[in-house]
């Protein structure tokens, strides 16, 4: 009998609610490939995407109380797919590994011990380094189409810290997706931000940043963007009625997560991997 891999899984505020179809399919993915996410005890919001704007000590305690209880936990690796908190998680490890008085006295006011050494992975790279190699076996429907890789901009900044991948012409979603066999475009908008957090108080602004995204991968004859960030999924999606307006043309190109592109090439049913929960559905979509 084979032991389940297991890793450390923080789903943050957006996973538990607009961006659950995202946890599902995770999740989906888990038992595909059979590893095991423990979910991080009383997590908190790790401050994404304003704490850092009211109170520097805040904004740091808030992940840091996270990478605490993980190591609490006795959890060397976590599992962060939202890339705001991936974010946050990473740059507080860096800046308090930078800065031992400061590091005490985030330890202090949490009152948890803080050693900074866990192992933080975005979805991407923990698809590629755990799952990778099985992939391709496990295809029973090959994802025979042109596809847009979108990793927005808080996955590849600030690349000093973060570390992962190319900073304007990442490749490793475009490598995944061709496992699956669909054929990444190549395009210039891999990392424009679509608006992030500006998507209740200026929708203005994310349905022209969000516009230009949708239309370029279109231009680009992409018959679906895939992403790997609840908040790029939701401004590219949810916003769809504004970016058209925006467009001044009615767009259909659906934006599906990376989890939800490989668990449906690997042949797990659509409702699990939450496709039922898209604005703009996927036609191709195997029900």
């Amino acid at each position: 009998m084979t032991t389940k891999k297991k890793i450390g899984f923080y789903p943050g505020c957006s996973l538990k609610g607009t961006a659950s179809d995202y946890t599902q399919s995770t999740l989906a993915l888990a038992k595909a490939f059979d590893f095991e996410p423990e979910e991080i005890d009383d997590w908190n919001c790790c401050g994404a995407t304003a704490a850092h704007n009211l109170n520097r000590t805040l904004a740091l305690s808030l992940p840091a109380r996270i990478l605490a209880l993980a190591e609490k936990q006795g959890l060397k690796e976590i599992l962060v797919p939202c890339a705001a908190c991936y974010n946050r998680l990473t740059v507080t490890q860096h800046e308090l590994n930078q800065d031992d008085n400061l590091k005490k006295e985030v330890s202090e006011i949490l009152q948890l011990p803080l050693s900074g050494d866990r192992k933080i992975l975005n979805v991407i790279q923990f698809i590629e380094e755990v799952i990778a190699g099985q992939i391709e076996e496990k295809v029973v429907h090959p994802f025979n189409r042109k596809v847009a890789c979108y990793y927005g901009c808080l996955l590849v900044r600030p690349h000093d810290v973060l570390k992962f991948d190319r900073e304007e012409d990442p490749q490793t979603m475009d490598r995944l997706m061709r496992k699956i066999g669909a054929e990444p475009v190549a395009w210039p908008f891999k990392t424009e931000c679509c608006g992030a957090g500006l998507s209740i108080s200026r929708t203005d602004f994310v349905a022209k940043l969000s516009g230009k995204i949708v239309k370029e991968a279109m231009d680009q004859q992409a018959e679906a963007i895939i992403v790997a960030c609840p908040m790029c999924q939701s401004n590219l999606d949810m916003r769809r009625p504004h970016i058209d307006r925006y467009l001044q043309m009615k767009t259909t190109i659906p934006v599906l997560y990376l989890t939800q592109a490989i668990g449906l090439a690997d042949g797990i049913e659509a409702k699990e991997l939450g496709l039922n929960k898209l604005f703009v559905q996927p036609k191709f979509a195997i029900s």
